[in-house]
């Protein structure tokens, strides 16, 4: 049984892929897949699932030697499992950059597209099969798709992101705009977490020169509900550095998803000093706000820098 997933802390990006690959590999080819998730749900990723009527995937806790893997929406070993190189990584489907650090025991199929979406990743590579997707997978797909690029406002978008996603939509019978304010409306409500789960909801280690960060990012359409927490999630990230002996600082960013902007707590100098150096601002106080930045991979990741 080949085992699907994606990196931890899922979005629905990365959950909804392995339920597509798993879907895909079941219904035509000769394989038996799982698809998998390395960690909680947030809450629009637990929305999309129960709207399209999609069993949650089971909780994945490590991988043997003797396992066959499949890999979504990553490639980063730091975003996977410590021992994922013992794995048989039969394919990695992915839309990020290659980070390199994966070993593989033998030849492997690999696809990494500059798309928007690792769904649209997987409807290119089912080839005539997308055409004939039950609602359930399209659902699904369309869902990727617009939560990755914030219905189409995001930088990564491409043309063929948004072709595929509204031929999906008029399948579906569905107003992207309206399906959009849904998931967006389930993906801020925030009001479970616990500020150390904030942190946690989608992020990312990221070394920037000799300093190794955890970028974390929040999209809302009600940036504050979360603002307002900025002093206890300050005390969670303090307490966090203190478990996570490998991280220097954590970029905390929250998007406002309808304003398209960023604010980034600067709690620290060493926040401060990076959010100066990277994007050309002078930084006072504990937060400040980015105008047109949303997306982590095309608009922050790519501009870190200390000096």
């Amino acid at each position: 049984m080949i085992k699907v997933f994606g990196h931890i802390s899922p979005d629905t990006d990365t959950t909804g892929c392995a339920v597509l690959w798993a879907w895909y590999l079941n219904t035509h080819t000769s394989h038996e897949a799982t698809p998998y998730v390395l960690g909680s749900l947030n809450k629009e990723t637990a929305f999309v699932l129960s709207r399209w009527n999609v069993a949650e995937p089971a909780l994945l806790e490590g991988v043997a030697a003797d396992d066959e893997v499949v890999i979504v929406d990553t490639n980063n070993p730091q975003e996977l499992f410590e021992n994922i190189n013992d794995a048989t990584i039969l394919q990695i489907i992915d839309h990020h950059k290659l980070t390199g650090g994966l070993t593989t025991k033998g030849p492997l199929e690999m696809t990494i597209r500059p798309l928007a979406s690792t769904a649209t990743v997987i409807h290119d590579l089912i080839g005539t099969h997308a055409e004939t997707l039950p609602d359930d997978m399209a659902g699904i797909m369309l869902s990727c798709i617009l939560s990755d690029t914030l219905a189409f406002r995001s930088p990564t978008t491409t043309p063929h992101d948004k072709d595929v996603a509204e031929q999906l939509a008029a399948r579906l019978k569905l107003d992207i705009s309206t399906y959009a304010d849904e998931l967006f409306a389930a993906k801020s409500d925030v009001s479970d977490f616990t500020d150390t789960g904030l942190i946690h909801i989608d992020s990312k280690k990221y070394g920037v020169g000799d300093k190794n960060f955890r970028v974390s990012v929040v999209e809302t359409t009600l940036p504050a509900t979360i603002l307002d927490r900025k002093d206890g999630i300050i005390t969670a990230i303090k307490a966090l550095l203190e478990e996570e002996k490998d991280i220097d600082d954590v970029l905390f960013f929250v998007v406002d998803i309808l304003n398209e902007e960023a604010t980034v707590l600067t709690y620290s100098q060493l926040t401060k000093d990076v959010i100066a150096a990277s994007f050309g601002v002078t930084v006072e106080g504990d937060t400040h706000v980015l105008p047109g930045v949303v997306s982590r991979k095309k608009q922050i990741l790519p501009v870190l820098k200390l000096q």
